[in-house]
């Protein structure tokens, strides 16, 4: 490719040539000149360096996370004999330029870097992807621009690079939790450290009497070679059941922001799990929409994190309504032993809702049942802001009857013992993790 250097040298030519019109000598010497350049192309293309010198690496996790950022690196390698300039492009999945271009508006369109490449160096480059679905993808070809040493022309050669990629629910999530849980910054991903001492019944260790201890868990051997009052502490029970069921039902689809509510409680049933496992419990899972699509048993370690990740990653809503009755039956007959059953889903008013609410009241006993909802912040701004119009109006009141609905449903829950939770989608992930913690720390499971 020809460059700006080039074409203001090639204006030279027809100078010349338009001047021959007053003086014939114009015009030998518009013929010299020609071939002076096409002297200086023809060394320019011998003293180029060949497509060989360079070679090309792209890297990236081998499970991509969705929702999340994710740093893909590109290094470009170069042994020709001259330093050069390049530009290189790399080609994401199509459906990720928007979310590109949204994440960082200085890319509008497919990653373009440019640097200086020194004799036998090499130079990386990183972007950012923030995909917004899961499933499997492609990457396309890798195209490499280097000046030739004279600057007259652009060299371009294209890298066979094409690999598939895949997006999981958000693990870079998890890498987050145990980094933070290492150096002791829970708070940094809005958790609370809420384990308490005492409610247990697993044995921590022993410290002085307070006056507010229970003297039942005085240690009486522990007094007696220490000659003061020692209290046993306890923390909560491990090897206890966790039960994660989520709907996928049609309304699971429908998007809050830039990502379906279904991905959503997808990452933080993923991140929610993790930590259910790090604590030691068990965890099951089960989806269903309007039948049970997925079960799988309690276990606990690390095999059963990968087993929930690859069932999550192929989990998909489905066109129908959700039969709550149907699959929390199943639920009961399928897990008899006492767990913390945390339900995830929609609340969309009428007879959903009360089948949601006989279904969940039916767990009791002898499981503790969790109701998780995404509030929606569309819903929450209609039915706070002034309408402007008769149609504003009747869009506040239906969204204020929508949320009154939800808010009834949740307080008849929570009326008949069982526990809810309404949360933004974006502080869905923490606030599940610490009302566990909650429930953990307090020994009501």
């Amino acid at each position: 490719m020809p460059t700006f250097r080039l074409l203001l040298i090639a204006l030279g030519a027809p100078a010349l040539l338009a001047l021959a019109e007053f003086n014939a000598v114009f015009a030998v010497g518009a013929a010299l000149y020609a071939a002076a350049l096409m002297g200086l192309i023809w060394l320019e293309r011998r003293l180029s360096d060949p497509p060989h010198v360079f070679s090309i690496e792209r890297h990236h996790d081998q499970r991509l996370s969705l929702g999340a950022d994710n740093v893909v690196t590109l290094i470009v390698r170069h042994r020709g004999a001259r330093d050069t300039h390049i530009q290189v492009r790399d080609e994401p999945p199509d459906e990720w330029l928007y979310a590109i271009a949204r994440h960082a508006p200085d890319q509008a369109g497919p990653p373009i870097f440019r640097a200086a490449l020194p004799v036998r160096a090499e130079h990386t480059f990183q972007y950012i992807v923030h995909p917004l679905r899961r499933g499997d993808y492609r990457f396309g070809h890798v195209t490499l621009r280097w000046l030739g040493p004279l600057g007259l022309f652009w060299h371009q050669h294209r890298f066979d690079l094409a690999a598939p990629a895949q997006v999981y629910p958000n693990i870079i999530d998890v890498r987050k939790y145990d980094l933070v849980l290492r150096s002791n910054r829970l708070q940094d991903l809005g958790l609370r450290a809420t384990r308490r001492f005492g409610e247990g019944r697993e044995f921590e260790r022993l410290r002085d009497y307070q006056p507010d201890d229970d003297y039942r868990h005085i240690s009486w051997k522990a007094t007696a070679r220490r000659h003061k009052p020692i209290t046993m502490q306890f923390e909560s029970e491990r090897s206890q059941t966790i039960f994660v069921a989520f709907d996928a039902g049609r309304l699971m689809n429908a998007p809050v922001g830039d990502m379906k509510r279904l991905d959503y409680v997808i990452n933080a049933v993923l991140l929610f799990s993790y930590v259910v496992l790090g604590k030691g419990d068990r965890v099951g899972m089960m989806t269903f929409a309007d039948e049970v699509t997925h079960y799988l048993e309690p276990k606990s370690g690390r095999g059963q994190f990968y087993r929930m990740l690859d069932w999550l990653y192929r989990v998909e809503a489905q066109p129908v309504e959700p039969d709550f009755g149907r699959a929390l039956s199943y639920l009961k007959s399928k897990q008899r032993r006492r767990a913390l059953v945390v339900v995830f889903t929609d609340l969309t008013g009428g007879m959903s809702m009360q089948r949601l609410a006989a279904g969940v009241v039916a767990l009791r006993p002898p499981h503790l049942p969790l109701v998780v909802t995404i509030s929606d912040p569309t819903l929450k701004a209609l039915s706070e802001r002034m309408p402007e119009s008769e149609a504003a109006a009747y869009e506040r009141i239906v969204a204020q009857r929508v949320l009154d609905d939800r808010r009834a449903v949740l307080q008849r829950l929570e009326a008949q013992g069982v526990m809810t939770l309404d949360v933004p989608a974006a502080q869905l992930s923490s606030a599940v993790i610490n009302r566990y913690l909650e429930i953990k720390g307090k020994g009501i499971l």
